[in-house]
């Protein structure tokens, strides 16, 4: 059975790029290992949350709403709804329309995104109604309604991390068979928007709801009255906006940074006996991080899913000897860049579980304290 190593670099690594790691079991086939890394090792967040805790007890109190995240969310719809107003007259194809865009509305579009994200784990208001209200809120200059989706399909990610069948941020494999080149790589980086739109759908789909009802009509109405009394180039800026942030964009590069592995994977670190996991998760500690809501500081996110993104930084601090040491990627367009050039990292690069892990938002209602646990 042929096998082959994956090489990570100190860019992608960090402090820890001469550090093994490898997954507990993998499965290979017969052609080489073409397949995701597969494990049957618990995913490392809960386990590594409960030593932090029990060393660093105090953490806890970082957890809780962020204040400041209402008011920021406010800024960047009014700035988006400026910047599309301003540009109603402007014609599509022009220099000028897809600069303002891809400048200043993709990297506001993929701020709302974030925050979007942050809302989901009810870090902007104490109250969950509050929290869903202001997501649809900052949905309205993406231009379609996701928020309410988003949210039941994220919450599994964080309790079925790398689970097939439940983890929507896995790639299938179907794209892992046809996107396996550098064409495939380049043109699932610029469309990935409409992957991960489109994805989970395919994966499972979750009952609606009337938060998704009132998610679709207020957003219809949004866009039909930005139309009206603006014009459609006003409404075509917002989607443009949506799609430049999900395509190759620098903020875009949290997508591919956040979970695909850029570590070596040598024949002798597949043995199952060794019991030493692959990583899965990967920070980013750089300057877009202030644009993003410290997404980049996904291990820290992910360890904890109740700390706001104003407070990751001091879990980071707290419990530095846990962080250290993580391979942790300095760039996100370096990310992109080696994502779709270097043949050793692909987008079968992703570690997967073939059992374990709960659905949020399924057949199962869970508690709040249970979810964001």
């Amino acid at each position: 059975m042929a096998a082959t190593t994956r090489t990570m670099s100190k860019t992608a690594a960090g402090k820890s790029s001469d550090k093994k790691a490898a997954p507990a079991e993998v499965k290979t086939d017969v052609n080489g290992p073409k397949d995701f890394f597969w494990t049957y090792t618990e995913e490392p967040h809960r386990t590594r949350r409960l030593e932090i805790i029990k060393k660093h007890p105090e953490i806890t109190k970082l957890c809780g709403p962020e204040p400041l995240t209402k008011y920021l969310v406010t800024a960047v719809v009014a700035l988006q709804v400026a910047c599309a107003v301003y540009l109603q007259s402007t014609p599509f194809w022009s220099l000028k329309f897809w600069a303002v865009a891809y400048v200043i509305g993709a990297t506001a579009n993929q701020n709302l995104f974030l925050a979007i994200h942050e809302i989901s784990h009810n870090l902007a208001f104490k109250n969950a109604t509050a929290n869903r209200l202001l997501a649809i809120f900052a949905n309205l200059p993406i231009g379609i309604p996701y928020s309410a989706s988003f949210r039941p399909y994220h919450l599994t990610h964080h309790k079925s991390l790398g689970v097939d069948g439940l983890d929507t941020d896995l790639p299938t494999a179907l794209e892992a068979f046809f996107l396996d080149s550098i064409f495939g790589k380049a043109f699932f980086c610029t469309f990935q928007i409409f992957f991960y739109a489109i994805r989970p759908m395919t994966v499972y789909r979750i009952p609606l709801t009337r938060v998704h009802a009132l998610n679709i009509a207020v957003q219809v109405a949004f866009d039909a009255a930005l139309v009206r009394f603006a014009s459609p180039h006003a409404l075509l800026y917002l989607v443009l906006s949506s799609f430049l942030a999900g395509s190759l964009h620098p903020v875009a590069g949290h997508f591919i940074a956040e979970h695909y592995v850029y570590e070596t994977v040598t024949p002798a670190q597949r043995d199952p006996a060794n019991k030493v996991p692959v990583p899965e998760t990967f920070s980013y500690y750089g300057p877009l991080n202030w644009v993003t809501y410290n997404v980049g500081l996904h291990n820290e996110h992910h360890d904890f899913p109740a700390v706001p993104w104003t407070r990751l930084h001091k879990v980071n601090r707290i419990a530095s000897e846990f962080y250290d040491d993580l391979p942790r990627h300095e760039s996100w367009v370096n990310a992109i860049w080696r994502f779709i050039w270097d043949d050793s990292v692909g987008m079968n690069c992703r570690v997967k579980r073939q059992n374990g892990g709960r659905m949020v938002g399924g057949a199962v209602s869970w508690k709040e304290s249970e979810i964001q646990a």
